[in-house]
């Protein structure tokens, strides 16, 4: 699942010359995503080469998140001819050098593409890119990110987003699904398919990063009603409703509501249906059973019902699911 949209006024160029900007702290692996993407030599298969480039600040060794340190042959000044001006991951509490920020500014006002994977995403915000911009990051970080910079319209299950020329993908894979993206829009399906093939990947991924989120009991702690939480999360096949669940709380139907979302931070009615979603989920990773046994058991009652919820919730389907999550 993506998200991809531009202004009426953007004029799109075929991307030709890209830039990724190494920071200290960057992840090799996604820096080595972007190499994959823009870096690898594909005009034997009929995929168009790109110019591409690693640049740091200085010249001093760049340490990475690993320990080890990488040095660049170019310097920042390479971004200024740049189509795309690329930031992997580099963490998430760093100052960035305001030379970064201001070549990330100046490429977005001269008509150019930035583009952030993971974690990168703090880095465009905080040279002011994301402001009024949907955006994405790693799920991890999806939060932070929208409370540092809340302008931001962060949206945490999809691979990645295309907001004019402020592009940005979730947590490492992702940006991948979005070189390709990139790819596929300047040279058609056909080499991007070529392309996918090469790093022996799909060329589309399908869901969003909402199937890879891990699944607490409870975000928070529920003091008074964490008893009969547990209760109901272990007897998940059964009919349960706000007027039944108030009953065995003895309480009103209004307090009961009141309360539940003060303790959980939802409604009863989500708070169910995201706890049946998340033990089908379980079952289609676990086990075998057809997709109407899992719905049965989940409380879902129908296969309609839960391939509905599901993917409002995971973002794709049952089956899709299981394919990728099977042992």
């Amino acid at each position: 699942m993506k998200s991809c949209h531009a202004p009426g006024t953007l004029v799109v160029v075929p991307i030709r010359n890209v830039v990724a900007v190494a920071l200290p702290g960057v992840q090799p692996f996604e820096l080595g995503v972007v190499s994959e993407g823009f870096g690898i030599d594909r005009r034997d298969d009929g995929v168009p080469n790109y110019d591409f480039a690693v640049v740091s600040v200085d010249s001093q060794p760049v340490p990475t998140s690993n320990g080890w340190t990488i040095t660049t042959e170019h310097r920042l000044d390479r971004a200024d001819a740049a189509d795309l001006v690329v930031v992997p991951a580099c963490g998430t509490g760093h100052v960035y050098p305001e030379a970064v920020l201001g070549t990330l500014r100046a490429a977005v006002e001269r008509g150019a593409m930035v583009m952030s994977v993971c974690s990168g995403a703090y880095v465009l915000g905080a040279a002011g890119l994301l402001d009024g911009r949907d955006c994405t990051t790693h799920w991890r970080y999806a939060a932070e990110l929208a409370n540092r910079f809340p302008l931001a319209r962060v949206n945490p299950d999809v691979l990645y987003v295309c907001d004019g020329q402020v592009l940005t993908s979730a947590g490492s894979a992702a940006g991948l699904d979005l070189c390709l993206h990139l790819i596929r829009r300047d040279y058609g399906e056909r080499l991007a398919n070529i392309a996918a093939r090469r790093m022996v990947m799909p060329p589309h991924r399908a869901g969003g990063q909402a199937q890879f989120v891990g699944t607490p009991v409870r975000a928070q702690d529920a003091e008074t009603l964490a008893p009969l939480l547990d209760e109901i999360a272990s007897q998940l096949d059964k009919d349960h409703s706000v007027t039944s669940m108030s009953m065995r709380a003895a309480m009103s139907e209004r307090t009961f509501a009141r309360r539940f979302r003060a303790e959980t931070g939802t409604t009863p009615h989500m708070w169910l249906t995201e706890q049946r979603v998340r033990y089908a989920r379980s079952l289609l990773e676990a086990g075998d059973e057809p997709v109407e046994v899992v719905a049965r058991r989940s409380g879902f009652g129908t296969a309609a019902m839960l391939r509905h919820h599901f993917n409002r919730v995971v973002g794709t389907s049952p089956a899709a699911y299981r394919q990728v999550f099977r042992g």
